[in-house]
């Protein structure tokens, strides 16, 4: 998700400003996706549906339009793949959020999808009206052209993908295995269960300048209904985990300093509600570097890289990332309730800062968020081993 939105809900009662008349802020004629016969034809007409509508924030098109756009990645063997998974974003991002995983997946022979949701990739007020029904559609089609192609099929998604990944495999026991990087299950905001009702009296929970937008892989901004639709998708999904166990494998990742989930409770529901012997949960956190039972513990803090903790959207990138990781071209300097305009003007003109996850300042230096996974080839090894790829 976009950020905590707890923030946000105070400011029910405060109207927006002008930039209601902003492109951003101005829905555009996008339509769903529904009639294709392939994982081609629906690339296609989602490239051709993206430089209709989208409102670009960098003269490089080409760039933005490819980190939006759903992809498939093919190992490079000659041999027709056996294993394929889909992967699916979370609110406000992108199919550039599993950039660095669908490559390492490829690498080990799976063929590998991206799909973009819909409201999401042209606009932030093109999920005013969407349904998270329609992301559920989504999965459902993209699974039934997977099977087409391959014997076994696996799903994975990022924090409310999650929740779409697991409820869509709850349902279809001719589903793998599964790859939860900070599903959405349970979020830490009291009020979340509000904002199916609150979208339809305030739109927007806060009003904020388009013209600072500039990171084009996820959306600064998210409508009212976005955040209603990640709390129907998570509704959906703890219905099921409290109705039924799982036990096909499923490799899980948390961190303890995430922002916006109740990582404790969720770690709970893993382990009680999936039961596969094979299983496996990465725990970024405080606790000491180690391996027990079916969890890896990794101390999070790393001082050497300026890192205090492990933040929610961290997990998914490699430090070798072009965007977002140790020498990346992104760095997210608004990163607290408590920052000030004066230091998040510094972070922007390049002095050195920590990392961590969103309010997660541990110490005097300024924080920008952490957008980058040290670990992530340990992380990855487990993937592998745990759903035997």
């Amino acid at each position: 998700m976009i950020k905590k939105f707890a923030l946000f809900l105070p400011l029910l009662l405060t109207a927006c400003a002008s930039s209601d008349t902003h492109p951003l802020y101005t829905p555009s004629s996008v339509k769903v996706l529904t009639d294709y016969d392939s994982f081609e034809q629906y690339v296609q007409e989602t490239e051709q549906q993206l430089k209709e509508n989208r409102y670009f924030l960098t003269s490089d098109h080409a760039e933005e339009l490819a980190a939006n756009m759903p992809s498939e990645f093919k190992p490079k063997s000659n041999t027709e793949p056996t294993k394929g998974v889909l992967l699916i974003h979370g609110l406000g991002d992108s199919p550039y959020s599993f950039v660095d995983i669908a490559q390492s997946l490829s690498e080990q022979g799976l063929l590998v999808r991206t799909v973009l949701l819909p409201g999401h990739g042209t606009r932030p007020a093109d999920m005013l009206d969407v349904d998270y029904e329609q992301w559920n559609a989504l999965v459902e089609k993209q699974v039934e052209l997977l099977k087409q192609d391959v014997d076994e099929v696996y799903l994975g998604g990022f924090s409310t993908g999650g929740n779409l990944a697991y409820s869509y495999a709850a349902q279809d026991e001719a589903i793998d295995g599964l790859m939860l990087f900070s599903p959405g299950f349970i979020s830490n905001e009291p009020l979340a269960f509000m904002t199916p009702w609150i979208s339809g009296i305030k739109p927007w929970l806060r009003d904020m300048n388009p013209d600072n937008f500039t990171n084009y892989t996820r959306y600064l901004m998210v409508p009212t209904n976005g955040f209603a639709q990640y709390y129907n998708s998570s509704k959906q999904a703890t219905n099921l985990l409290h109705d039924q166990t799982f036990d096909r494998p499923v490799f899980m990742v948390l961190t303890e300093h995430d922002s916006v989930l109740d990582t404790v409770a969720i770690k709970e529901v893993f382990d009680t509600q999936f039961t596969n012997p094979n299983n496996k949960l990465v725990w970024f956190g405080s606790k000491p570097s180690e391996v027990d039972g079916d969890t890896r513990y990794i101390y999070s803090r790393n001082e050497e890289l300026r890192i205090s903790n492990m933040s929610h959207m961290g997990i998914l990138y490699s430090p070798s990332n072009p965007y977002y990781g140790v020498n990346g071209s992104e760095r997210i300097c608004r990163n607290g309730s408590d920052m000030t305009a004066d230091e998040i003007s510094r972070c922007n003109a390049g002095e050195e800062v920590w990392y961590s996850a969103w309010d997660g300042r541990a110490n005097e230096h300024i924080h920008a968020r952490l957008t980058f996974n040290p670990w992530y080839d340990t992380m990855v090894s487990d993937l592998t081993q745990a759903l035997d790829l």
